[in-house]
């Protein structure tokens, strides 16, 4: 954040995002990705529309998850898939994804009000890293803390607090914006805010996410951080 910029008094001071489902609509590349991995190890390939509920523990709980979808898994079967995917993963890291509509406006707007903007997620550091960069947002996040940069990844607390301090921010004065359980999870268990986005990943309703506020796009997300400032 510019030391000059003075941070507008309706809002939050940092706000932390997840990245896949949140920002990013990355069901295409994951798709493909997990398809990859489950023909390598045999297997028949998963719909992307059932991918889309898979996503957001990390690759070995989707790689987990696609197995059961056509049959046996076992910690063996996940183990020698996983190369498979990561590697077609790294090579076609943003064929497909694209940020959902009127995510780059919320941002610039949340940047020129003076907010600290953070990335918190369960994709590996590298992958995370690689997709930022791909779709040319390097300069927009203050902090980029992906599941393996951390002891203990979400929900366990300390990965948000690690993005924040990262950031430079203060957990007393933070939103987690995120779209699955795993989200709200964490957000509960640092005693912080959330806000959910209705269109992401999450293998429940996201009425039952927990979420402080549900926005059905990025055009309520202003409104919404301004609510839970107040």
């Amino acid at each position: 954040m510019d030391p000059s910029r003075t941070l507008a008094k309706d809002l939050p001071g940092t706000v932390v995002f997840d990245l896949d489902g949140t920002l990013v609509d990355t069901a295409p590349d994951l798709t493909a990705a997990l398809n990859h991995a489950l023909a390598a190890l045999g297997r028949p390939p998963v719909p992307a529309e059932d991918v889309r509920h898979m996503v957001g523990h990390g690759a070995r709980r989707l790689l987990e998850r696609g197995l059961a979808a056509s049959g046996e898994t076992t910690p063996d079967l996940v183990e020698a898939g996983v190369p498979h995917f990561l590697a077609f993963y790294a090579d076609h890291i943003a064929d497909g994804s694209r940020p959902y509509p009127g995510v780059e406006a919320a941002l610039d707007a949340l940047a020129a009000a003076g907010c600290r903007l953070a990335i918190c997620t369960n994709k590996p550091q590298a992958l995370a890293d690689a997709l930022v960069a791909a779709l040319g947002w390097s300069g927009r996040f203050a902090a980029t803390i992906g599941f393996d940069a951390v002891p203990r990844p979400k929900p366990d607390p300390a990965h948000l607090a690690a993005a924040v301090a990262a950031a430079g921010g203060d957990m007393a004065d933070l939103v987690f914006v995120g779209d699955s359980i795993t989200d709200t999870d964490t957000a509960r268990a640092a005693g912080v805010p959330v806000v959910a986005v209705a269109f992401g990943f999450s293998d429940r309703p996201v009425a039952e996410l927990g979420a402080d506020i549900v926005i059905d796009d990025y055009a309520g997300l202003l409104p919404a951080l301004r609510q839970l400032a107040a």
